[in-house]
Parts: C-alpha cells; structure tokens; sequence
C-alpha cells in the first residue's frame, strides 16, 4: 500500500491549506482578537474545507511574518492550542506545517494527533530570512525518540522565498532526499506562496522516484488541477481557494467548489 493510500484511502489526494492568522510574539498578531480570534477565523476555515469533498487539510503558521528558520516557543504553544481546538471534530486526516522549522512541526503533530508533516527538511539556502541550514537528521531522531514514527515526513525540495547554496539536477535532489534522508514523500512547488510549480519539473522528480509520493506544493488553481494531478499524485491548495484568490483572506467556498468539479474526473474523485 502506498503512502497516500494509507493516509487518503486513495490513490492521489488533494489536500487544503488551514492558515493560521498570525500568533503571539509576532508582529502582525492582532492583540484584540486574541486567541479566540485566530481559533474563530481558522475553524470557519476549516468547517468549509472539511465537507468540500478534498482528502485532507495542512493547518501551517501562514501569517507568521516576518519568517525565520526557528519556531519561538509561544508560538508552537499557540499553533498547538488551535490544531488541538480545531482539529476536534474533524473525521478527515490533517497535518501540521511550522515554518520553517520542521521539529517544531513534528512535535505539534505528535501532540496533536496529525498525521504528516510538511517542510524544508534538507539544503542550504540564501533569502530573505538569511542563510537557512536545514538537519533532516535531527528532525527524524526526534521523531524517532518521541515515539512518533506514525507521522509522514513530506519533504519541501523547492524552498520558497530563498534559493539553494548549491543547487543540483532536481530529480538528483529528489532521489538524494529519499535515499539518503528518508523523505516519505517529496513537494515541489514554485518561488513562492501561491506561485505554480513547474510542472516538467515535477515530472523529473516523479521520473527520479517513482515509488515515492510526489505533491505539487504551491499555486494550485481550478484552471490547472487536472494536468497537476496527471504529473503529480496530489497536491496541496490555498491561496486559489481563498477569496479574490488572495493568500490572507478567508476560504471562499464557491472558489472551493469550483476546484473540486475542476479536479474531478478519472484521476480523482471527491471523498464521500
């Protein structure tokens, strides 16, 4: 059984991204809404999300700007109150994404309950943020000595906002993070939040590992599902379900249903 089998029930899954308005600590936190209002605002999220037919959803620190390679501890605190609030009535599987630190995303997800996890677990890049040293090993000790090997690690290959020291033939990269870093599955996506991913790219990956999931990560549409999910086995969708399209606006669930009559077809079908 595939990796995607045992977490979807399917062959190819389409999973939705729950952002998180920003937490406490960081600059864009909104004081008067407090807590409850970032609960409030990702649980009307999800309760759209839950019932559109998609596979699953990847709840991820979205708002957390300016961002950095290390989670602060009030923000794994808040980021694990609102999964655990949240995710309670869910009967669809969902994960845990912290940028950009993948330990911190494991550990919420062991918390949790969350099922897989998303994130830059290898390279080294030059962004915004600085020079970012990834240490995959690190991360699948911990999860190793928390007892949390049950949790799928989905390697991010394509980091967004920063650029590899030493970039390498991607479908080498593919095969070097399977191979010699146990990724469990391999994301690809484009420079950015909600930039498409190039899908030829995304065909060498699939090519380099063929028994291996391959996600596309970013810039998903209604207009370009159908020849994603012919490249890839799934793929992860935000900001094109939001309104106006816009990454920070709430999910906008006419924008949901038109991906999923778009997504549907021989390849995927809504979950019942």
């Amino acid at each position: 059984m595939s990796i995607i089998d045992e977490l979807f029930g399917k062959p190819k899954a389409l999973v939705a991204m729950a952002h998180l308005p920003a937490l406490p600590g960081f600059p864009l936190y909104d004081e008067a809404k407090g807590m409850t209002g970032i609960i409030d605002a990702v649980a009307a999220d999800v309760d759209i999300l839950r019932s559109s037919g998609l596979d699953g959803i990847l709840f991820c620190n979205e708002n957390d700007r300016p961002y950095s390679t290390n989670a602060t501890h009030e923000g794994v605190a808040a980021m694990t109150r609102v999964v655990t609030e949240v995710s309670k009535e869910l009967d669809i599987p969902f994960g845990v994404d912290v940028l950009w630190d993948p330990c911190a995303a494991i550990a919420i997800a062991h918390a949790t309950g969350a099922s897989f996890v998303r994130e830059v677990f290898t390279g080294v890049y030059a962004g915004e943020f600085g020079l970012w040293n990834t240490d995959a090993n690190a991360a699948l000790k911990l999860r190793r000595s928390i007892g949390a090997t049950n949790i799928k690690c989905f390697f991010n290959i394509t980091a967004e906002f920063a650029a590899p020291i030493a970039p390498r033939e991607i479908g080498r990269v593919a095969h070097s993070a399977v191979f010699s870093s146990l990724a469990d599955g391999i994301l690809v996506g484009g420079s950015a939040t909600g930039v498409a991913a190039n899908l030829k790219d995304v065909e060498t990956v699939k090519d380099a590992i063929p028994t291996t999931p391959v996600f596309v990560n970013t810039g998903v549409r209604a207009s370009t599902v159908a020849d994603v999910l012919t490249a890839a086995d799934g793929a992860l969708v935000g900001s094109s379900l939001k309104r106006d399209g816009d990454t920070w606006n709430a999910v906008d669930p006419d924008r949901v249903a038109e991906f999923v009559k778009a997504a549907t077809g021989d390849l995927w079908q809504p979950r019942r």
